[in-house]
């Protein structure tokens, strides 16, 4: 998985379409590995972008859950010490 994919279910605030759309546009990234398409490709590019932004929209809001969210702060300050940690 990239590293720069980042779960976004069951967090408070929830996920913006912002983030939403970053993260389809790594995993295309990924997929595709073009970091930027040529003119040729940006068409299918884009579409493809697209196409992950709605599948990841749509299963963010059927997805449930019986605990609390998250929140964004705390979860961040988490990241931050593993990486203090790890890079020490």
């Amino acid at each position: 998985m990239c590293r720069n994919i980042r779960t976004l279910f069951n967090f408070e605030p929830p996920a913006t379409e912002d983030e939403i759309r970053a993260s389809a546009l790594q995993f295309v990234r990924k997929l595709s590995g073009f970091t930027k398409p040529s003119q040729a490709n940006a068409e299918a590019f884009n579409r493809a972008v697209d196409e992950v932004s709605d599948a990841a929209r749509r299963l963010l809001l059927s997805l449930s859950t019986t605990q609390q969210p998250r929140d964004r702060d705390v979860e961040a300050e988490k990241a931050r010490a593993r990486s203090r940690e790890r890079f020490a």
